[in-house]
């Protein structure tokens, strides 16, 4: 089974550095590329054309949209869900401030500002090292990256979420300042048969917090599918 990997806002594949072990025992793992275009559905339908056959799409936050409409241009591929700290509402002031470069006003961007990257950790991963990790991952994506992914407009899916038929889990972080919980159990509402999880105590970056926690999250969706 192929496993999709879907980054949020300026992250790459470091994101899932951690997971990678119990990823790799688990299928076939393929980075999705979301820095070459400007909407949700580009995004989507460029993992489609990169890969064939059946799929389990893991989305984080921004990611998640792209996973959810993964779904929605093809349902028969799809044969699990799971969205990581994400919504189907569309991005409030708050997520649009953690689109700017440091300082809020000043061009070029260089790299996401430290304040953005500490509303997204629990207070105790608020270290140097953490904060420069997630630096060094839109450092290496860059100001056309930036510019791209600042431009999409999440219009939110809420809607459509009843189109999801796979099996579907759902993890929330607790301490999450840029999700909340409340957002997810929306999801969960909306995705029949799906199961939420909270991470109690966790931020918004729960595959670098909480990469054991993720990787727990998969076993039950791909079990079933063997």
């Amino acid at each position: 089974m192929k496993l999709l990997l879907v980054p949020g806002f300026m992250l790459d594949a470091d994101l899932w550095t951690d997971l990678r072990p119990g990823l790799d025992a688990m299928g076939e793992v393929i980075d999705v590329d979301t820095t070459r275009d400007t909407s949700i559905a580009a995004m989507a339908h460029r993992a489609l054309i990169a890969t064939e056959g059946p799929v389990i799409v893991v989305g984080f936050s921004m990611g998640g949209y792209v996973a959810r409409e993964i779904a929605y241009q093809a349902p028969g591929r799809v044969k699990a869900l799971l969205l990581v700290a994400t919504s189907a509402e569309p991005d409030g002031p708050l997520l649009r401030e953690t689109r700017r470069p440091t300082g809020g006003k000043v061009p070029p961007f260089r790299r996401l500002s430290r304040r953005a990257i500490e509303r997204s950790l629990s207070p105790r991963c608020r270290t140097d090292a953490m904060i420069e990790r997630v630096q060094r991952m839109s450092e290496r994506l860059g100001p056309d990256v930036f510019a791209r992914q600042s431009s999409i407009q999440r219009a939110g899916d809420a809607a459509r979420l009843r189109e999801i038929d796979c099996p579907t889990a759902i993890l929330a972080a607790g301490a999450d300042e840029l999700r909340s919980v409340t957002e997810s159990e929306a999801l969960r509402d909306g995705i029949a048969g799906s199961v939420l999880t909270i991470v109690e105590g966790a931020g918004h970056l729960l595959p670098l917090e909480q990469p054991a926690t993720v990787i727990a999250a998969l076993p039950a969706l791909i079990a079933p599918l063997r």
